[in-house]
């Protein structure tokens, strides 16, 4: 049998797979869990993702039950579903209520219960659960995470909520009765013991050889490091070396992926590492991710010779100039992690500035950098960033300062105590999102959203208060309210647009969002496809076997768009600076 990844011969029973989006932490997680089954070992495999693809990988409808996978034996498979940890979490509080509740009281919890901060705990509740009881019933537990940002948040609430929780005997408000908490208080602490254990919990660090996947590894690992996971690995994904003579893409893949590595920061030189090939094909169905992890190349023996390059589309000049017709408005940029919603969202404001529009470009992901990607002021041009951290104090201060007059010192220091628990964040980042939101009304905002499973969060925040708001002033000041929720519906207040990669993955979770947008009757504006090797003259056997793909992907983006398809080309040298975002905008 071919030799495997390093990281197969002694594995922890726990395996936490994280990186920067986009870098393969879906297919890198499937192929381990499915070579350690292959191996005769009993492996569940966990997405913490709300906008995971492993339902497309393997081929079955994933729910938070675990399911079977056919043609692996040993191997379950389950998703935590948000919607359904949160509902099954109401159901419980209610339950705890007990019968002699009534009817009103009840629908008072369940609304109480009804917002993205439920949605974080009752997420959370299932993963600790995985973490003691119910992983125990594994060899391994496989986890594919969501993207750095949201792995951060979601491997710090262990040491968060035991903190919280500790001495506390009131149990946590948190926007609703979560008495249900304190019952939990053993799971977290056993939780967070397995997590600090090196000898039960690994995590593996995905990156592909590019400098932006390469510094947000780095600054992860020393951030995990101080949450007290010291145990970590690093595999480098889609490893690229040219297999051409004199081959202009092929050897600009080869160039870039070179120099990345040579800058690659101490902090991953210590680690011990695995390098995975870039494969000819999308890692989609078993026999592709049963080949993924072995060495030799996948065969490209039978790619076309000469594959149509053209395809109609439009250019981000085009859709700059069509969004320049407002006056004003919000233009929010989402998709999976990694297709390059930042460089998306920096272009498209730097096009409007220049079309002589007042713009703000802001940010709710934790791990973007809107600075590094513009590297240099533009007049009319305003930079922000939603930080959790920041605006959680500012809401903290907010409230105490609020209620502080009205009461006493033991009240006082209750409502403190109160005010730190973990989901008062999510609270936080939610207001501050709103203002963003409302600052469209006199210029143009535009925002760099998180992955696509964070902002979905935040998108049922804002429905969650959009079904408060209009309960509360019902009869009161009908037609006189504006929420977030309602700015993000109107058309001609709101575009969203859609980024994606010309990959199956990557279109499959836009267009899923697409979807669960329109049910919120949020329509997307427009798509936008990155990075696409389409029309280049690579004459590299593997590119040249991902062109083949590339095209249908294109094809089907098209079905999906009502109008139409924007395209950007491939470029040797990264989009980063003013002038090099000009240039994607002049050069299409």
């Amino acid at each position: 049998m071919p030799t495997r990844l390093a990281l197969l011969d002694a594995p922890t029973r726990y395996l936490f797979f994280t990186g920067k989006g986009g870098v393969g932490k879906t297919s890198v997680s499937t192929a381990t869990a499915i070579a350690l089954a292959d191996a005769g070992k009993k492996v569940l495999l966990v997405s913490t993702d709300a906008a995971s693809n492993l339902d497309e990988m393997l081929g079955i409808e994933l729910t938070n039950i675990p399911v079977s996978v056919p043609g692996v034996v040993g191997l379950l498979v389950l998703n935590i579903d948000p919607d359904v940890a949160a509902e099954n979490y109401r159901a419980r509080v209610v339950e705890q209520m007990g019968p002699e509740a009534s009817a009103d009281e009840i629908a008072t919890v369940r609304e109480q219960l009804s917002g993205a901060c439920t949605t974080e705990i009752a997420t959370f509740d299932e993963f600790s659960s995985l973490l003691s009881h119910r992983g125990s019933d594994f060899d391994h537990v496989v986890f594919d995470t969501a993207p750095t940002g949201h792995t951060l948040r979601l491997l710090s609430l262990p040491k968060a909520w035991s903190g919280f929780l500790e001495g506390n005997d009131r149990g946590a408000s948190c926007l609703g009765p979560h008495s249900g908490l304190k019952m939990h208080e053993e799971l977290f602490n056993q939780a967070l013991a397995a997590l600090n254990d090196a000898s039960m919990t690994t995590v593996v660090l995905v990156a592909r050889p590019e400098t932006g996947a390469l510094e947000e590894a780095a600054r992860t690992s020393f951030e995990l490091r101080d949450l007290g996971l010291v145990n970590q690995r690093l595999v480098m994904n889609a490893v690229f070396h040219a297999n051409h003579v004199n081959d202009r893409v092929g050897d600009a893949f080869d160039a870039l992926g070179k120099k990345a590595l040579a800058a690659m920061p101490e902090p991953l030189r210590q680690l011990p590492t695995d390098y995975v090939p870039l494969r000819a094909v999308d890692s989609v169905g078993l026999p592709a991710l049963r080949a993924l992890l072995v060495p030799e190349s996948t065969c490209v023996s039978d790619t076309p010779r000469s594959l149509p390059t053209h395809f109609a589309h439009h250019t981000m000049s085009e859709l700059v100039k069509e969004l320049a017709h407002a006056e004003r408005g919000l233009i929010m940029v989402m998709g999976k992690g990694g297709v390059g919603k930042t460089t998306i969202a920096s272009a498209i404001a730097l096009g409007l500035v220049r079309s002589g529009k007042s713009v703000h470009l802001s940010t709710t992901d934790p791990a973007a950098h809107l600075a590094m990607t513009l590297q240099g002021n533009v007049p009319g041009l305003t930079l922000g960033r939603i930080d959790p951290k920041v605006e959680t104090q500012k809401y903290v201060d907010k409230i105490v300062a609020a209620r502080a007059p009205q009461m006493t010192e033991d009240e006082k220091a209750l409502l403190i105590e109160d005010l730190r628990s973990p989901c008062t964040e999510e609270v936080a980042v939610f207001h501050a999102f709103s203002h963003v939101v409302s600052q469209a009304g006199s210029s143009f905002v535009v925002l760099d959203t998180a992955p696509t499973g964070h902002s979905l969060l935040l998108m049922d925040a804002a429905g969650a208060y959009h079904r408060q708001m209009v309960r509360s002033f019902e009869d009161k000041a009908a037609g006189r309210i504006v929420t977030p929720l309602m700015r993000l519906q109107d058309a001609n207040y709101t575009r969203i647009i859609l980024v994606t990669l010309p990959e199956t993955t990557p279109v499959s979770q836009a267009a899923a969002l697409q979807e669960d947008l329109r049910r919120a009757d949020i329509e997307p504006f427009a798509w936008v496809v990155n990075r696409s090797l389409l029309a280049t003259d690579t004459h590299d056997p593997v590119l040249r076997a991902r062109l083949s793909s590339e095209r249908k992907q294109m094809e089907r983006v098209a079905t999906l768009s009502k109008h139409g398809v924007y395209v950007v080309p491939w470029q040797a040298d990264p989009p980063v600076g003013i002038t090099a975002l000009e240039e994607l905008l002049e050069g299409d």
